[in-house]
């Protein structure tokens, strides 16, 4: 298994914003850091996210709402549809047993009705 480095906050805030200014090219920065652009694409977005003790940008804060929002109407839609189908079998279960108690009482009341006679 590979070693796996600890890197400080202030060290990785340092290489995004060096990424940031432009300056030099994402693959140069990853030779100079020895790190690979993976790792330095991982670091932006939570840079941007405002993980190393800094201040997000407007853009990753509207994107997280965005995420939030999609996770919100998802699990809203499911409880919906959820809802829906328990109304369906309720108001279809009820009907059922309402044709039955009427069933029963009309049969029943014909029965009655024959014995007066």
């Amino acid at each position: 298994m590979k070693n796996q480095r600890s890197l400080s906050l202030e060290f990785k805030r340092q290489v995004v914003e060096e990424l940031h200014s432009g300056e030099n090219r994402p693959a140069r920065i990853c030779r100079r850091y020895n790190t690979y652009s993976r790792v330095l694409y991982h670091w932006k977005k939570r840079y941007c996210r405002g993980k190393f003790n800094n201040e997000p940008t407007d853009e990753a804060a509207l994107k997280d709402r965005i995420e939030k929002l999609e996770r919100l109407v998802g699990r809203l839609t499911l409880e919906k549809e959820f809802l829906k189908r328990g109304l369906r079998s309720s108001i279809s279960r009820s009907r059922r047993n309402e044709k039955r108690s009427r069933g029963g009482n009309a049969s029943s009341a014909a029965l009655g009705g024959s014995a007066d006679l």
